[in-house]
């Protein structure tokens, strides 16, 4: 499954650039961008920091349990859409 797209969701949501992360995760620009255009794989302690920095738990649990991207995507925006209008 592609995961990419989720995580830049996650990263957007907190308004930081492929920089910042990279950063706060200890690894290259160019790591998070082939991350997110699932041009290079995940492991579990990539996706745990990544949901951690992003302070996006809910995705990680989702992930666990098996929901599909499409779920997991509009669970992000209906959560922004929240936070957007108060």
């Amino acid at each position: 499954m592609k995961y990419g797209s989720i995580l830049q969701a996650c990263r957007e949501r907190m308004g930081w650039s492929q920089e910042e992360l990279a950063h706060k995760l200890h690894c290259s620009q160019s790591d998070i961008s082939k991350i997110e255009h699932d041009r290079k794989g995940l492991d579990l302690d990539t996706v745990i920091a990544w949901t951690e920095a992003t302070a996006a738990k809910e995705v990680l649990v989702a992930f666990i349990c098996g929901m599909d991207g499409i779920t997991i995507m509009q669970q992000l925006f209906q959560n922004v859409v929240q936070i957007v209008t108060g």
